[in-house]
């Protein structure tokens, strides 16, 4: 047979994916398109995981989970679903009176939405927490404690955070308010599969996130949403909202302004975290808040996006003097 020309690695080594040959030990790992030498430690969620002849081992502790509601009807649920719902009532957002009416459970997180701009979108106004026998409600940016007659104790905490009212309670509940549209709901590693509501079931499993409130599994957001919805006098969701194509005008206003999302600027965090859901939820806001508020709705929009890259690891720096500026001083 004739020669055929080729560039192997010698007896014993390994192609290590950059150009040159390592021992086995010595095998790179790869993480995002990015790759790593033995030894280098990456952390995932809450789990930290080491480079070893090029295999990640991970610790395998459990994590919280995290769901995300913002903007004018953006859900990003537990098991990490990313859908919109926009719906002018009060929702379960989540709760752990799951199953038969007589269950019981420990708390309930509800948030009503009002609309927001012209359009029919709607955005979260307050939210509504249920702790045993204690309820609080924030709004216009602050909260109050109403006491009711049933139920068990529940301690909590709160405190202030940068932008944000944390609210941790001893159930192994965490809700994060920035005191305007974006709700995080974090919950211990004890409520999987036992929760319900918009934010879904957590049970790492996102296909069967649209559970209604009577069990049936649906693929349609709306029927999913309006199954949740405290009070049946509300009207329901029939159809969804493109304000957009309502608000011509604004389309390329919004369009210019969310390509932040896409450029450069995020570039670092594209391979970690998919840019376009989070572009086409900010374009959708941008167009929706036409009466007044146009730049809250497109930060809020933005930094939902950098929120989730920072739990990728990809830090990102975007706000500017002219983008979404935060006064640190005041806020620390």
């Amino acid at each position: 047979t004739e020669c055929v020309s080729g560039c192997v690695c010698p007896e014993g080594l390994f192609d290590d994916g950059r150009g040159g040959c390592v021992e086995q030990n010595d095998c790179p790992c790869s993480h995002n398109n990015e790759w790593y030498s033995s030894g280098d430690k990456i952390k995932v969620d809450c789990n930290t995981c080491t480079c070893q002849k090029g295999i990640w081992k991970c610790t395998d502790d459990v994590c919280y989970g995290t769901c995300t509601i913002y903007g004018s009807g953006h859900y990003n649920t537990f098991d990490g679903k990313f859908y919109d719902f926009d719906g002018s009532c009060e929702y379960v957002a989540t709760q752990d009176f799951c199953g038969d009416k007589n269950s019981s459970g420990s708390f309930s997180i509800i948030t009503e939405n009002v609309p927001c701009g012209t359009t029919g979108v709607t955005c979260s106004k307050a939210i509504k927490m249920f702790l045993g026998k204690t309820e609080l409600k924030l709004e216009n940016k602050e909260y109050k404690e109403i006491q009711l007659d049933v139920g068990n104790d529940v301690q909590y905490w709160n405190r202030t955070v940068g932008l944000y009212l944390v609210i941790e309670a001893s159930n192994g509940v965490i809700l994060i308010w920035d005191k305007k549209t974006t709700v995080f709901i974090k919950l211990s590693p004890d409520y999987k599969g036992k929760v319900c509501g918009l934010c879904g079931n957590f049970d790492d499993k996102a296909n069967n996130d649209f559970t209604t409130r009577s069990g049936l599994q649906d693929s349609n957001p709306l029927n999913f949403g309006n199954s949740w919805k405290q009070s049946p006098m509300c009207p329901d969701v029939t159809e969804e909202i493109k304000p957009c194509d309502l608000k011509p005008h604004r389309k390329s206003w919004a369009e210019k302004e969310c390509s932040i999302i896409q450029s450069e600027v995020f570039k670092i965090c594209h391979s970690k975290v998919n840019p376009l859901p989070f572009y086409e939820a900010c374009v959708h806001d941008a167009c929706s808040c036409d009466s007044g508020g146009d730049c809250e709705c497109f930060c809020s929009a933005v930094a939902a996006y950098a929120q989730e890259c920072i739990k990728a690891e990809a830090c990102v720096f975007w706000r500017t003097p002219d983008i979404c500026p935060i006064f640190c001083d005041y806020y620390n």
